[in-house]
């Protein structure tokens, strides 16, 4: 996948901003454009850019006391932030390379360099990253560690299946299990570690420990139920210092198939969807638990759900529901419910394949991940 090209353009001109927007959009960029350092701190709370280009000569606050505002923030100081002036001044020049900017750019600079200069900046990060990351999925291979289950559960009149897309195709923060502990029952798991950027992958590991060692007490103590082990989780996580300010949301299903009764608790989580076949309605299946370690006291609830045969549930993240426009990240779970509902009456893999799922990928903006199951 090519690197990503979205840049916030700052300058207090508003012709320059104009002109290096116009110039950078037909050279592939995505130009976010904001005329001073206070604009540009409002965008940044609505976009992350793969590249801040900022005027040093600006008035209220100059591109120096911007950088510095940058780093001072932990969300934005990483962001990569070059400087764009006609400023020639060898010392001021030392200064903003000092600040941590990857490069200073005089105004009169021709655009083809300019463009040069970005994209050879983007195209070694995102190489680097990507030898990172293979480095690191290797090391978690030869560990056998996973994220995601490398098999489907057999569970007797149950159809179970997953669809899993990691952002920009690099391990992310969604992780998903299934802990079958018997022929009757078979837990489903499905978390989203929250922030972190793809380091996140790192902190799903210890989730899944969690998770499974509370899972394997609670069966030990004859106690399968679904708020039990939420709570025994998050006492863990609360009390834990390495991961008490890393958020997690999680649902936890366990299926009964000897009765087919579905019990489910969830933290922070999306809403589940019900699909009853007798009906033909689709429903929600609503917790109250609050995020992993949070709270001491997780608030977890544990709700009931009896599957008749062509009954269907859906566990998923906010990768499925969230979009980007100009106006910054939007949320639209309404349009995740109205493009399933031609396909509950079809098999899963017809919807693994529709022009939803297809559009989901192509704007992709975040781990997404969708676990399916049927009674049969």
């Amino acid at each position: 996948m090519p690197p990503s090209k979205k840049i916030l353009l700052v300058d207090d001109n508003p012709l320059v901003l104009e002109m290096m927007a116009k110039a950078l959009s037909k050279e592939g960029f995505k130009c976010l454009k904001a005329i001073s350092a206070n604009a540009a701190m409002l965008v940044l709370k609505q976009h992350t850019p793969d590249v801040i280009l900022s005027d040093y000569h600006m008035p209220d606050i100059d591109g120096f006391a911007f950088r510095q505002l940058l780093i001072d923030e932990p969300a934005y100081r990483d962001i990569p932030f070059m400087f764009l002036t006609s400023e020639a001044d060898n010392q001021v020049m030392l200064a903003g390379v000092n600040m941590e900017a990857i490069d200073y750019i005089l105004k009169d600079t021709p655009v083809p360099v300019i463009v040069t200069k970005i994209n050879n900046f983007l195209t070694a990060v995102h190489e680097q990253h990507q030898r990172s990351v293979q480095e690191l999925s290797r090391a978690a291979s030869a560990l056998n560690l996973h994220s995601v289950p490398k098999a489907l559960p057999v569970v007797k009149d149950f159809e179970v299946d997953f669809w899993h897309k990691p952002f920009q195709d690099y391990p992310g923060g969604d992780f998903i299990d299934f802990i079958k502990v018997s022929e009757r029952y078979t837990f489903i798991v499905l978390g989203d570690v929250m922030g972190k950027k793809w380091g996140a992958w790192f902190f799903s590991f210890g989730y899944l420990s969690y998770i499974r060692a509370a899972v394997r007490i609670c069966i030990a103590e004859e106690d399968f139920s679904t708020k039990s082990i939420l709570q025994k989780i998050n006492n863990v996580i609360f009390h834990d210092p390495v991961v008490s300010d890393v958020l997690s949301s999680l649902s936890l299903v366990l299926i009964d198939a000897d009765t087919a009764m579905v019990t489910y608790s969830g933290a922070g989580d999306l809403p589940l969807l019900h699909y009853d076949c007798n009906s033909k309605s689709l429903s929600k299946v609503q917790s109250s638990g609050m995020l992993l370690g949070l709270m001491q006291d997780g608030s977890f609830d544990e709700q009931t759900i009896n599957l008749n045969a062509g009954d269907k549930l859906f566990m998923f993240t906010d990768g499925l529901i969230d979009y980007e426009d100009a106006d910054g990240k939007k949320t639209d779970y309404a349009l995740f419910e109205s493009e399933l509902s031609p396909y509950l009456s079809r098999p899963f893999a017809e919807f693994k394949q529709s022009e939803f799922i297809s559009s989901i990928i192509a704007a992709h903006i975040d781990d997404c991940s969708l676990i399916y199951i049927e009674k049969t």
